[in-house]
């Protein structure tokens, strides 16, 4: 991980190969980025030394990753997609974006940034139990811990309740089922969006899992979180050869479609020139097809394939239950 300065001059976060050593730096960025919240600040603090925080991280890295042969769920994605979240809502903010908890009138910015940083590090613990159902899990596993860390910071039960709620929120829908419905939850489903890059893929082949997922991980050297041309954000990723598309379609551009996010956030995936041989030079997300320039100079536009949205499509069609969702 680095920090550079963007085209704002305001300070950016860069992480390309997350591994263990890099929680240390992952936790100063964290509380660079809340130091002006101290409210956020203790709950981080607290969240982090909290033994059940801990035990649910590692069983949750236990049961993707030797069990399933699935890219790192654990401890380290929890710190990557906390400093992820918290620097896309630094560039939402300074767009102008109100998030819920103010637009509610319900809290404040120090509310605004505990909620997002406890409910994107612990959005993967309920992994623990099983990949299956593992957001709804992962709420009934994080409300001990979230009582425990909120109840010294509010003590109105009446508002730490609403907290809270937002906080379980953004948990449940952080894998878009459902999508989220909130600025805050957003951002934690496009924070583990982010997590993609070949540091996150390279354990998971290592132990023996070679399939599309862990491949086209390796596939994906960078992604930048800086300011966007037009918008906020922009999600900005490098690849070393093509295969990385697939991490791009199949875990970023859904979270960014399907959520409240999708006309703040853009997203752009380019291929470096010193890789394999190139198919796609360069991508960039529009509305919910890619735009892709081919190394031929020819331009091709296709729709992103979200296979979760198809999922649920079939199932309720199969019920013959009206499905209002696009």
């Amino acid at each position: 991980m680095q920090e550079m300065t963007g085209r704002s001059g305001k300070r950016t976060i860069e992480f390309a190969t997350p591994r263990a050593k890099l929680i240390e730096a992952l936790g100063a960025a964290i509380r660079e980025d809340l130091k002006d919240y101290p409210l956020a600040t203790a709950a981080f603090e607290a969240l982090i030394k909290d033994p059940e925080a801990l035990a649910c991280w590692d069983m949750a890295n236990y049961v993707t990753m030797r069990k399933l042969g699935y890219n790192d769920h654990g401890r380290v994605h929890a710190f990557v997609t906390g400093a992820a979240s918290l620097a896309i809502l630094e560039l939402l903010l300074e767009g102008g974006v109100r998030p819920d908890l103010l637009e509610s009138g319900i809290g404040d910015l120090q509310d605004v940034f505990l909620v997002v940083i406890l409910s994107t590090m612990l959005h993967d613990i309920g992994n623990q139990v099983h990949r299956a159902a593992h957001e709804e899990h992962g709420v009934h596993l994080a409300r001990p811990i979230i009582d425990r860390i909120l109840a010294p910071l509010y003590p109105d039960a009446f508002k730490r309740t609403k907290i809270r709620a937002f906080i379980l929120h953004g948990i449940n829908c952080h894998d878009l089922n459902p999508p989220p419905l909130t600025i805050e939850g957003g951002i934690v489903a496009v924070a583990d969006g982010t997590d993609i890059t070949k540091g996150r893929g390279r354990k998971a082949f290592a132990l023996g899992s070679v399939d599309i997922h862990s491949i086209s991980a390796l596939a994906v050297d960078q992604v930048v979180i800086t300011r966007g041309d037009t918008l906020p954000v922009l999600i900005d990723v490098t690849m070393n050869n093509s295969g990385g598309i697939f991490q791009v379609e199949e875990v970023l551009a859904p979270k960014v479609i399907r959520s409240p996010l999708s006309r703040y956030v853009e997203l752009r995936a380019r291929t470096r020139k010193e890789g394999d041989e190139q198919i796609v030079s360069s991508v960039r997300l529009d509305g919910d097809h890619f735009v892709m320039n081919l190394e031929d100079g020819e331009q091709a536009t296709v729709e992103v394939k979200d296979s979760q949205k198809r999922v649920r499509q079939a199932v309720a069609g199969g019920l013959d239950v009206h499905d209002g969702g696009k």
